[in-house]
Protein backbone atom coordinates (compact mmCIF):
# COMPACT_ATOMS: atom_id res chain seq x y z
CA UNK A 1 0.00 0.00 0.00
CA UNK A 2 0.89 3.76 -0.67
CA UNK A 3 2.01 5.25 2.37
CA UNK A 4 1.44 8.47 0.60
CA UNK A 5 -2.10 7.59 -0.30
CA UNK A 6 -3.95 9.99 1.80
CA UNK A 7 -1.27 12.48 1.95
CA UNK A 8 -2.76 16.33 1.11
CA UNK A 9 -6.44 15.48 0.82
CA UNK A 10 -7.59 17.46 4.11
CA UNK A 11 -5.06 20.16 2.50
CA UNK A 12 -7.29 19.86 -0.82
CA UNK A 13 -10.72 19.81 0.56
CA UNK A 14 -9.75 22.95 2.70
CA UNK A 15 -8.38 25.10 -1.00
CA UNK A 16 -11.51 23.71 -2.39
CA UNK A 17 -14.21 24.78 0.56
CA UNK A 18 -12.56 28.47 0.70
CA UNK A 19 -11.40 28.73 -2.95
CA UNK A 20 -8.25 30.38 -1.98
CA UNK A 21 -4.79 29.25 -1.17
CA UNK A 22 -4.70 32.46 1.22
CA UNK A 23 -7.49 31.12 3.72
CA UNK A 24 -6.64 27.81 3.23
CA UNK A 25 -3.12 28.79 4.58
CA UNK A 26 -4.65 30.85 6.87
CA UNK A 27 -7.15 27.94 8.51
CA UNK A 28 -4.88 25.23 8.65
CA UNK A 29 -1.96 27.70 10.40
CA UNK A 30 0.46 27.16 6.77
CA UNK A 31 2.14 29.36 4.74
CA UNK A 32 0.31 29.59 1.37
CA UNK A 33 3.28 28.82 -0.36
CA UNK A 34 3.31 25.05 1.46
CA UNK A 35 -0.23 24.55 0.66
CA UNK A 36 0.25 25.55 -2.92
CA UNK A 37 3.67 22.94 -2.61
CA UNK A 38 0.88 20.34 -1.32
CA UNK A 39 -1.29 20.32 -3.76
CA UNK A 40 0.84 20.53 -6.75
CA UNK A 41 2.26 17.24 -5.06
CA UNK A 42 -1.03 15.75 -4.91
CA UNK A 43 -1.43 16.15 -8.87
CA UNK A 44 1.74 14.88 -9.40
CA UNK A 45 1.04 11.47 -7.54
CA UNK A 46 -2.23 11.69 -9.24
CA UNK A 47 -1.48 12.57 -12.59
CA UNK A 48 -4.29 14.93 -12.98
CA UNK A 49 -5.12 18.66 -12.59
CA UNK A 50 -7.37 18.88 -9.71
CA UNK A 51 -7.79 23.00 -9.23
CA UNK A 52 -7.75 25.53 -12.05
CA UNK A 53 -6.19 28.39 -10.85
CA UNK A 54 -6.75 32.05 -12.36
CA UNK A 55 -5.26 35.34 -10.67
CA UNK A 56 -8.38 36.16 -9.12
CA UNK A 57 -10.01 32.54 -8.42
CA UNK A 58 -9.98 29.15 -7.78
CA UNK A 59 -12.40 26.43 -9.76
CA UNK A 60 -12.75 22.81 -9.46
CA UNK A 61 -12.00 20.49 -12.43
CA UNK A 62 -13.87 18.26 -14.09
CA UNK A 63 -11.62 15.20 -11.89
CA UNK A 64 -11.15 17.68 -9.22
CA UNK A 65 -14.83 17.48 -8.48
CA UNK A 66 -15.27 13.88 -8.60
CA UNK A 67 -11.79 13.31 -5.91
CA UNK A 68 -13.72 16.26 -4.01
CA UNK A 69 -16.79 14.48 -3.40
CA UNK A 70 -14.67 10.97 -2.39
CA UNK A 71 -12.22 13.35 -0.04
CA UNK A 72 -15.96 14.76 1.55
CA UNK A 73 -16.67 10.68 2.26
CA UNK A 74 -13.05 9.55 4.06
CA UNK A 75 -12.56 12.60 5.90
CA UNK A 76 -16.40 12.35 7.04
CA UNK A 77 -15.92 8.68 8.02
CA UNK A 78 -12.43 9.17 9.59
CA UNK A 79 -14.02 11.76 11.79
CA UNK A 80 -17.10 9.93 12.91
CA UNK A 81 -14.86 6.82 13.97
CA UNK A 82 -12.52 9.22 15.97
CA UNK A 83 -16.15 10.76 17.54
CA UNK A 84 -16.39 6.75 18.32
CA UNK A 85 -13.31 6.54 20.30
CA UNK A 86 -13.93 9.46 21.88
CA UNK A 87 -17.25 8.41 23.40
CA UNK A 88 -16.11 5.15 24.27
CA UNK A 89 -13.29 7.22 26.47
CA UNK A 90 -15.78 8.76 28.04
CA UNK A 91 -18.43 6.28 28.63
CA UNK A 92 -16.94 3.31 30.43
CA UNK A 93 -18.07 0.03 28.52
CA UNK A 94 -16.30 -2.95 27.75
CA UNK A 95 -13.97 -6.08 29.32
CA UNK A 96 -12.28 -5.39 32.53
CA UNK A 97 -9.87 -7.77 33.58
CA UNK A 98 -8.97 -7.41 37.31
CA UNK A 99 -6.26 -9.71 39.72
CA UNK A 100 -7.08 -9.95 43.01
CA UNK A 101 -5.59 -11.86 46.21
CA UNK A 102 -8.62 -13.84 46.92
CA UNK A 103 -9.03 -12.52 50.77
CA UNK A 104 -9.16 -9.15 49.71
CA UNK A 105 -11.26 -9.34 47.40
CA UNK A 106 -13.82 -11.72 49.41
CA UNK A 107 -13.46 -9.23 52.57
CA UNK A 108 -13.42 -5.94 50.64
CA UNK A 109 -14.18 -5.83 47.16
CA UNK A 110 -17.15 -8.10 46.82
CA UNK A 111 -19.28 -5.73 49.05
CA UNK A 112 -18.41 -3.00 46.90
CA UNK A 113 -18.50 -4.70 43.15
CA UNK A 114 -22.30 -4.61 43.23
CA UNK A 115 -22.02 -0.97 44.01
CA UNK A 116 -19.71 -0.57 40.24
CA UNK A 117 -21.84 -2.49 38.45
CA UNK A 118 -25.19 -0.72 39.10
CA UNK A 119 -23.25 3.07 38.03
CA UNK A 120 -21.53 1.52 35.15
CA UNK A 121 -23.86 -1.73 33.56
CA UNK A 122 -21.42 -1.25 30.20
CA UNK A 123 -18.62 -2.91 31.75
CA UNK A 124 -18.09 -6.91 31.85
CA UNK A 125 -15.58 -7.75 34.88
CA UNK A 126 -13.54 -11.14 34.54
CA UNK A 127 -12.43 -10.76 37.76
CA UNK A 128 -9.52 -14.00 38.49
CA UNK A 129 -8.60 -14.24 42.40
CA UNK A 130 -5.96 -15.85 42.27
CA UNK A 131 -3.23 -15.44 45.58
CA UNK A 132 -0.17 -15.60 43.06
CA UNK A 133 1.76 -12.76 41.32
CA UNK A 134 0.52 -12.72 37.78
CA UNK A 135 1.81 -10.52 34.94
CA UNK A 136 -0.26 -7.72 34.06
CA UNK A 137 0.69 -7.60 30.49
CA UNK A 138 1.96 -11.32 29.68
CA UNK A 139 -1.52 -12.40 31.14
CA UNK A 140 -3.87 -9.64 29.34
CA UNK A 141 -4.89 -7.81 32.70
CA UNK A 142 -5.65 -4.37 32.70
CA UNK A 143 -4.86 -3.85 36.25
CA UNK A 144 -4.00 -6.02 39.56
CA UNK A 145 -4.53 -5.64 43.22
CA UNK A 146 -1.42 -6.87 44.68
CA UNK A 147 -0.33 -6.95 48.81
CA UNK A 148 3.65 -5.95 49.36
CA UNK A 149 5.99 -4.65 51.79
CA UNK A 150 7.95 -3.51 49.02
CA UNK A 151 6.96 -3.44 45.47
CA UNK A 152 9.92 -4.59 43.35
CA UNK A 153 11.21 -2.32 40.21
CA UNK A 154 9.03 -2.32 37.47
CA UNK A 155 7.70 -0.46 34.07
CA UNK A 156 4.59 -0.77 35.67
CA UNK A 157 2.42 1.50 37.05
CA UNK A 158 1.66 0.99 40.91
CA UNK A 159 -0.92 3.15 43.39
CA UNK A 160 -1.11 2.55 46.75
CA UNK A 161 -4.73 1.62 47.91
CA UNK A 162 -4.81 0.43 51.66
CA UNK A 163 -2.70 -0.35 54.16
CA UNK A 164 -3.46 -3.80 56.04
CA UNK A 165 -2.69 -5.14 59.30
CA UNK A 166 -0.92 -8.51 59.31
CA UNK A 167 -1.94 -10.41 62.82
CA UNK A 168 -0.38 -13.52 64.49
CA UNK A 169 -3.33 -16.60 64.96
CA UNK A 170 -3.94 -19.62 66.19
CA UNK A 171 -6.59 -21.68 67.53
CA UNK A 172 -7.50 -22.57 71.17
CA UNK A 173 -7.10 -25.81 70.39
CA UNK A 174 -3.88 -25.37 68.90
CA UNK A 175 -2.50 -23.34 72.24
CA UNK A 176 -4.25 -26.08 74.85
CA UNK A 177 -1.55 -28.87 72.98
CA UNK A 178 1.09 -26.59 72.41
CA UNK A 179 1.17 -24.27 75.05
CA UNK A 180 0.57 -19.72 73.98
CA UNK A 181 3.67 -17.72 73.09
CA UNK A 182 4.20 -15.11 74.87
CA UNK A 183 6.67 -13.18 72.64
CA UNK A 184 8.13 -14.17 69.02
CA UNK A 185 10.78 -15.31 70.29
CA UNK A 186 9.09 -17.93 71.21
CA UNK A 187 7.78 -19.08 67.62
CA UNK A 188 11.09 -20.87 66.88
CA UNK A 189 9.41 -23.62 68.99
CA UNK A 190 6.16 -23.60 67.21
CA UNK A 191 4.32 -25.14 64.38
CA UNK A 192 3.79 -22.46 61.60
CA UNK A 193 1.77 -22.38 58.95
CA UNK A 194 3.07 -19.97 56.11
CA UNK A 195 1.78 -18.26 53.08
CA UNK A 196 3.96 -19.01 50.27
CA UNK A 197 3.97 -14.86 48.53
CA UNK A 198 7.63 -14.10 49.17
CA UNK A 199 11.10 -15.39 48.82
CA UNK A 200 11.41 -14.81 52.92
CA UNK A 201 8.23 -16.40 53.67
CA UNK A 202 9.28 -17.96 56.86
CA UNK A 203 10.96 -14.60 58.33
CA UNK A 204 8.55 -13.05 60.81
CA UNK A 205 9.16 -9.72 61.63
CA UNK A 206 8.04 -7.72 64.30
CA UNK A 207 7.99 -4.16 66.32
CA UNK A 208 8.00 -3.27 69.79
CA UNK A 209 6.65 0.16 71.30
CA UNK A 210 9.60 0.86 71.91
CA UNK A 211 10.78 1.04 68.23
CA UNK A 212 12.79 -1.96 68.81
CA UNK A 213 12.51 -4.76 66.09
CA UNK A 214 12.03 -8.33 66.38
CA UNK A 215 13.31 -11.16 63.23
CA UNK A 216 12.10 -14.39 63.84
CA UNK A 217 12.70 -17.43 61.55
CA UNK A 218 10.41 -19.68 61.69
CA UNK A 219 10.09 -23.78 61.08
CA UNK A 220 7.51 -23.82 58.66
CA UNK A 221 5.12 -27.16 59.61
CA UNK A 222 3.01 -26.54 55.96
CA UNK A 223 3.69 -23.87 53.20
CA UNK A 224 0.72 -23.51 50.66
CA UNK A 225 -0.08 -20.75 47.85
CA UNK A 226 -3.39 -20.64 49.36
CA UNK A 227 -4.79 -17.72 51.93
CA UNK A 228 -8.00 -19.65 52.28
CA UNK A 229 -6.09 -23.17 52.76
CA UNK A 230 -3.99 -21.27 55.28
CA UNK A 231 -6.98 -20.01 57.10
CA UNK A 232 -8.58 -23.45 57.60
CA UNK A 233 -5.50 -24.96 59.19
CA UNK A 234 -4.99 -22.68 61.26
CA UNK A 235 -8.65 -22.83 62.61
CA UNK A 236 -8.00 -27.03 62.35
CA UNK A 237 -5.47 -26.16 64.93
CA UNK A 238 -2.56 -27.44 62.75
CA UNK A 239 -0.81 -24.14 63.50
CA UNK A 240 0.66 -20.55 64.39
CA UNK A 241 -0.30 -18.61 60.84
CA UNK A 242 0.38 -14.40 59.90
CA UNK A 243 -3.35 -13.23 58.11
CA UNK A 244 -4.37 -9.82 57.31
CA UNK A 245 -6.97 -8.65 60.00
CA UNK A 246 -9.85 -7.39 57.62
CA UNK A 247 -10.44 -11.46 56.76
CA UNK A 248 -10.84 -12.53 60.83
CA UNK A 249 -13.93 -10.56 62.13
CA UNK A 250 -16.57 -13.40 62.56
CA UNK A 251 -13.56 -16.41 63.58
CA UNK A 252 -12.31 -13.64 66.50
CA UNK A 253 -15.98 -12.41 67.33
CA UNK A 254 -16.80 -16.70 67.51
CA UNK A 255 -13.35 -17.42 69.20
CA UNK A 256 -12.52 -19.84 66.43
CA UNK A 257 -9.37 -18.01 66.38
CA UNK A 258 -6.86 -15.87 69.42
CA UNK A 259 -4.67 -13.23 68.37
CA UNK A 260 -0.92 -12.93 69.53
CA UNK A 261 1.45 -10.57 70.89
CA UNK A 262 -1.32 -7.97 70.56
CA UNK A 263 0.78 -5.70 72.91
CA UNK A 264 3.55 -5.42 69.67
CA UNK A 265 2.81 -2.56 66.97
CA UNK A 266 0.71 -3.93 64.19
CA UNK A 267 2.49 -5.23 61.57
CA UNK A 268 1.04 -3.49 57.97
CA UNK A 269 1.29 -4.47 54.46
CA UNK A 270 0.19 -2.17 51.50
CA UNK A 271 -2.29 -3.14 49.19
CA UNK A 272 -1.65 -1.41 45.83
CA UNK A 273 -3.28 -1.19 42.37
CA UNK A 274 -1.28 -2.18 39.34
CA UNK A 275 -1.82 -1.36 35.96
CA UNK A 276 0.63 -0.97 32.41
CA UNK A 277 0.20 3.11 31.77
CA UNK A 278 -1.16 6.13 32.37
CA UNK A 279 -1.26 7.36 29.27
CA UNK A 280 -4.42 6.90 27.19
CA UNK A 281 -6.12 4.92 30.29
CA UNK A 282 -9.46 3.50 29.00
CA UNK A 283 -12.54 4.73 31.24
CA UNK A 284 -13.31 1.18 32.27
CA UNK A 285 -9.78 0.89 34.11
CA UNK A 286 -10.02 4.62 34.81
CA UNK A 287 -13.26 4.40 36.81
CA UNK A 288 -12.70 1.11 38.43
CA UNK A 289 -9.60 2.56 40.23
CA UNK A 290 -11.41 5.65 40.72
CA UNK A 291 -13.80 3.80 42.03
CA UNK A 292 -12.11 1.45 44.63
CA UNK A 293 -9.68 4.71 45.90
CA UNK A 294 -12.57 6.39 46.99
CA UNK A 295 -14.22 3.38 49.14
CA UNK A 296 -10.73 2.56 50.94
CA UNK A 297 -10.70 6.45 51.54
Amino acid sequence: MDTQLLNGIVTFKQVADCGSFTQAATLLNHSKSYISGEINKLENRLGVRLLNRTTRQISLTAAGEIYYRQCQNIISDALQVERQLSGQQLTPKGNLRVSCPVSFALAKIRPILSEYMNLYPQVIIELELNDQLVDVVADGYDLALRASEQLPDSSLVSRKLTSVDIVTIAAPSYLEQWGTPQSPNELVHHRTINFRSTVNHNIWQYQEKSGRKITIKVDSHLITNSAEMELALCIAGQGIARVPKLVLTDEIKKRNLILLFDDLLPVTVDLFLIYPNRKYMPSKVRSFIDFLVSKME
